[in-house]
């Protein structure tokens, strides 16, 4: 009888002390599972995902519709479609980007390439977005609103891309802004002769839901202002789906040619 007792005290001993045990080891995986998930979480974005995350913002169709209702003696409603087009072995992102009046977005006043990457590992950025000529933009226009199968191939695409004409070096905003991401051009931009400029600037902001912000200016020798809207910069927002039903509205509409002509891209020269 007394060696039964002692037995049956002993087994709940080990019982208990294994539960413990048991329980000890769910508690350390469950904490290991959560660090481990947890790091995932926190880990920093690496530098191509910076890239990846700005080359998805600036694509898709916008429009400054909205800015041109506010202030429409100012600005302009202009339809800016950006697309992929290819990428390169470093993988280079090359987006096609085309400018057009909104009532006319078949015959584009503004068509580039854009390359976006990570910035180079020295300087103190995220994203550089570089934009370039293209070869034949008239081979070009229309390119995002047709089917791939009727684009140029990635090769062309590639082998298309012609002068280098600015770069904008991007950070990602500090917490308690409206923006996501923001750069510039470096101090004195880079080389325009358009309409007596000597050098043009350029400002671009990735906002939230996929809005862009661009701001391009254009000076002459003595640092006037030559080019380019005076305050502030284009607005452009990804189009609600009630903006089609507006179709007689004046901001639909181009201005007559000789104010076209005073536009270089989509920045409209100022009096």
């Amino acid at each position: 009888m007394g060696t039964g007792s002692g037995s049956g005290s002993e087994s709940e001993s080990e019982g208990n002390g294994w539960g413990i045990a048991k329980g000890i080891l769910v508690k350390a995986a469950v904490l290991i599972g959560g660090a481990i998930l947890l790091k995932r979480l926190t880990k920093s974005t690496t530098r191509w995902d910076h890239s990846s995350f700005v080359s998805h913002s600036l694509s898709g169709e916008k429009f400054s519709m909205e800015q041109a209702s506010r202030d429409p003696d100012n600005y302009f409603n202009f339809r800016m479609v950006t697309c992929p087009a290819a990428e390169l072995v470093d993988g280079s992102r090359v987006l096609y980007f085309e400018q057009a009046f909104w009532r006319t977005p078949s015959k584009p006043f503004r068509q580039r390439f854009y390359m976006v990457k990570p910035c180079p590992k020295e300087m103190k950025c995220d994203v550089e977005l570089s934009s370039y000529a293209i070869r034949d933009a008239e081979e070009y226009k229309n390119f995002c609103d047709r089917s791939k199968a009727q684009r140029p191939l990635p090769e062309e695409v590639i082998e298309d891309i012609a002068e280098h004409l600015t770069t904008i070096y991007l950070k990602r905003c500090e917490r308690g802004k409206r923006c996501l991401y923001e750069g510039s051009t470096p101090p004195g931009g880079f080389p325009n002769s358009w309409n007596g400029a000597t050098y043009c600037t350029s400002e671009l902001a990735v906002m939230k839901n996929n809005e862009i912000h661009i701001w391009d200016r254009g000076y002459d020798d003595d640092g006037n202002q030559v080019w380019g809207v005076k305050d502030g910069p284009y607005e452009f927002k990804p189009a609600p789906a009630s903006s089609s039903n507006d179709l007689f509205s004046p901001l639909n509409f181009a201005p007559p040619l000789p104010m076209e002509k005073r536009i270089d891209g989509s920045f409209v020269l100022q009096d």
